[in-house]
């Protein structure tokens, strides 16, 4: 009998192992999706995390009325988890742009989801209380849960979103947890009550997801076809973001996390607004550095100078500069600046890269995403600028790109306190780009030898900036904002101000 209830009790903690591998897993596919698809990432993961364990201990407690068929009853949950966890990603992805009340179905997810996930735990243990003593049960009860939870937050960024996507992940884990019950159907089959049932729903959920499994590819270029109205001619996941490529007409456009970063027929103005005013400005532009811009958009316009030496772009993401080397339309884009000689590209966190490095820089263009939460926060903070002003030349200028003043004046003379902290020179400037409207830049410089209306060198063929930065530095008065804190490491405040005012569109 020993050796029979060993391996029940172990089969069993098995089973608990992958529902709490699953369970965060499903947790972490609703966060992404809803920083993916509602934006504001700090938000929208707290709320779910929240309800996550909330929903979980609201299923603990309704546990205990759960006192016939136990076993059958956690077989059946398993069922449930793998179902309603596996479908979740398609049933949000195909309703997000057919329902008002999206958010509430989000939550009904990650609530349905955590209440099952809180009944396995205080099941499996009444279930085991006989067979196994009290202080052995508890200890692997909540070993295997927690070993499973660090499994699963380690495989979800680094190989399971790279390699299945948000949706083929979650499908590929509500297939483990039916395996899962299936297995025990087998295993078990003594201990059970018509198992032949049970055993039949779980095959039936097992093939229903693996049917939805075999064309979540399809679905997903469906939904996102209805997501963004255009034709989507690329799609990928990288460990840190959804890249999307689409196409209508004459016009293609980049999505970062359902974020457009550019449009074809206008990101000109953008990049020559980031890079042409600090090129024009600076006394030498021997060696130069992007922070971002792994769409190599920006060292398109660097390179326009002859006597640019030496170009390096630093960016985190080597999906997105792989892309922007071998993609023969964005190449065209970018006009292959990504594999000029010139130009060497660093797969790095750039606040780790800036710390690290002893190059020196005559020009710095800063173009990372906006600061919609804490780790693109720290890249605007008092701290990044003070490291950054260590890796110029005497007279060096540095643009940053700082979000909408006009959709978001806070968050923009935020930046720019920010960068007063640290350089002796700072100024901002704005540009109209019709697919984002009304744009800003901070500009700064290391010393006092030129200054902001001095041109030190052109180049022909811009098609919008002219060289008169007094026409681009004057700001109406929707477009100010006083009383602003400065953004430090430790208060992040850039990411509140963010948050407040995107938010609200």
């Amino acid at each position: 009998m020993g050796k029979k209830f060993l391996r029940f009790e172990y089969l069993l903690l098995f089973a608990v192992f992958t529902i709490a591998t699953c369970g965060l897993v499903y947790e972490l596919v609703a966060g992404t999706l809803a920083s993916y698809l509602l934006g504001d990432s700090v938000k929208q993961f707290s709320f779910i995390i929240g309800v996550y364990l909330f929903s979980m201990g609201v299923g603990s407690y309704f546990s205990k009325f759960l006192t016939k068929n136990m076993l059958n009853t956690f077989v059946e949950i398993e069922v449930l988890v793998g179902l309603i966890g596996g479908l979740s990603s398609v049933v949000l992805f195909l309703l997000f742009e057919s329902v008002y009340s999206f958010q509430f179905i989000l939550y009904l997810l990650v609530f349905v989801t955590g209440c099952l996930v809180g009944l396995e735990i205080p099941l499996l243990m009444n279930i085991l209380k006989d067979k196994v003593q009290f202080r052995d049960l508890v200890s692997n009860v909540f070993t295997f849960d927690y070993i499973g939870a660090l499994l699963a937050s380690i495989l979800f960024p680094l190989v399971l979103v790279p390699q299945l996507g948000i949706m083929g992940t979650s499908l590929f884990f509500g297939m483990i947890n039916i395996s899962i019950a299936i297995v025990l159907c087998f295993l078990l089959k003594s201990e059970l009550k018509k198992v032949y049932l049970l055993r039949t729903k779980a095959i039936a959920a097992f093939l229903l997801l693996f049917v939805v499994f075999i064309f979540s590819n399809t679905i997903l270029s469906y939904s996102e076809g209805k997501l963004y109205g255009e034709n989507v001619i690329y799609s990928n996941s990288t460990p840190y973001q959804r890249i999307v490529l689409t196409h209508n007409k004459s016009d293609y456009r980049l999505y970062l996390n359902n974020n457009l970063q550019f449009s074809s027929l206008d990101e000109y103005r953008y990049h020559e607004a980031l890079v042409h005013p600090a090129m024009s400005m600076a006394k030498k532009v021997d060696n130069v550095l992007v922070l971002g811009g792994g769409d190599g958009l920006a060292v398109r316009e660097i390179l326009k100078y002859n006597d640019v030496k030496n170009v390096i772009l630093v960016d985190l993401d080597e999906g997105m500069t792989q892309l922007f080397k071998t993609n023969t339309i964005l190449t065209d884009f970018n006009r292959n600046s990504l594999n000029n000689p010139k130009v060497k590209v660093y797969n790095k966190d750039a606040f780790v890269w800036a710390k690290n490095t002893e190059i020196k820089f005559d020009v710095v263009i800063v173009d990372f995403p906006d600061p919609s939460n804490y780790s693109l926060g720290k890249l605007y903070s008092l701290s990044f600028y003070n490291t950054l002003k260590q890796l110029l030349t005497p007279d060096a200028v540095v643009v940053v790109q700082t979000t909408s003043p006009y959709f978001a004046p806070k968050s923009f003379w935020c930046i720019n306190k920010t960068l007063m902290e640290i350089f002796p020179q700072v100024d901002a400037y704005h540009a109209y780009v019709p697919s984002f409207g009304e744009w800003g830049f901070s500009i700064a410089m290391n010393g006092f030898e030129t200054n902001f209306n001095k041109v030190n060198r052109e180049v022909q063929g811009l098609r919008f900036y002219n060289y008169q930065f007094d026409k681009f530095n004057y700001f109406s008065k929707d477009m100010i904002s006083k009383n602003i804190e400065i953004n430090r490491l430790d208060n992040q405040i850039l990411v509140r101000y963010f948050d407040e005012e995107w938010g609200k569109l």
